[in-house]
């Protein structure tokens, strides 16, 4: 009911599987080999992936229904030693979350709302796989739709959950649109805020800070341990200090932390490390010491959340 992933790991006797729940991996099951190819020959069929493909990589995506809930299944192959593991990703299609119920401290859903009041300027979350980004970047694009009619375009590798209301591109290299070409094509639809699903080179960083610079909100994801660490990334891309600083709004570094009630995990809630400007800014000519003397850190949240009984010592 919780769980967020299905590993499927294949060996000579058996198929473990595993499922990840409230961010820990466990182990279900073991089936045959033959349950499994059997098992695995159908979500390859069912999900557009290539059956008779089993040297590469491959991904697709299952819509599945349960009672009165829907899900999209994004699925991923790996070949390993002759054989293919299944990765199964569980994305929840209901109403997106709220801001205010993705963290655990209203402050810190409060400092993202101020943010996105902002008309043009750049928006990053960062974080691991999995830390919350795009359910974080639905919800502040759900936000910003109640507020008033703004023309949004996003562009996803996959689409994870559909939204009403947002032009939504599905970014598929082999029928030729990259986001690169998405990206220049969404600009001639007159957007007023662009989503970018990640921001994985340099080409596509640069064209974000574009957009960001001609008059659009520009929200996006990287990949990166902490704020500061998303500083040096952009940097290392070759976008220069002065483009970073006239373009950011701010940087969002997520964290999931496991909630316990009775001393059971109920569920997971988000803590943030923000920059904002004027910690960007300073950071960017040199004072790091300085920006982070008003940084509040995973550590201090941790510690916070730890002393007002959200999370127990193990977690912390």
């Amino acid at each position: 009911m919780y769980a967020t992933d299905i590993h499927f790991y294949p060996f000579t006797d058996d198929t473990k599987i595993y499922f990840r729940i409230h961010g820990k991996r466990m182990y279900y099951q073991s089936i045959s080999p033959r349950q499994y190819d059997i098992l695995l020959t159908y979500y390859k069929f069912t999900s557009g992936m290539d059956i008779g493909e089993t040297r590469k990589p491959q991904n697709g995506m299952l819509p599945y229904h349960l009672q009165n809930e829907i899900f999209s299944l994004r699925l991923s192959t790996l070949p390993i030693n002759q054989k293919e593991s299944l990765a199964i990703r569980i994305l929840p299609q209901n109403e997106v979350n709220s801001l205010k119920n993705l963290f655990l401290f209203p402050n810190q859903y409060q400092e993202l709302k101020n943010w996105i009041t902002n008309r043009a300027g750049l928006i990053l979350l960062t974080g691991p796989t999995g830390s919350g980004k795009t359910t974080t970047l639905y919800a502040l694009l759900r936000s910003i739709i109640k507020e008033g009619s703004f023309q949004t375009i996003t562009l996803e590798d996959p689409i994870e959950k559909n939204l009403h209301d947002i032009l939504q591109v599905q970014v598929n290299e082999k029928a030729g649109i990259s986001y690169h070409t998405g990206l220049k094509a969404a600009l001639r639809h007159d957007p007023d805020i662009i989503m970018v699903g990640e921001i994985r080179d340099a080409y596509t960083a640069q064209f974000a800070f574009d957009a960001s610079l001609t008059g659009h909100l520009v929200l996006s994801t990287m990949h990166a341990n902490d704020t500061f660490g998303t500083l040096y990334r952009l940097l290392e891309m070759g976008l220069n200090k002065t483009d970073l600083a006239q373009t950011l709004i701010g940087v969002a570094s997520l964290q999931l932390l496991p909630i316990r009630v009775d001393n059971k995990i109920t569920r997971r809630a988000a803590i943030m490390e923000t920059l904002h400007q004027k910690q960007i800014h300073l950071a960017l000519e040199g004072k790091g010491k300085m920006a982070a003397n008003t940084l509040h850190s995973f550590h201090h949240l941790r510690k916070k959340a730890y002393a007002y009984g959200y999370i127990s010592e193990s977690d912390f």
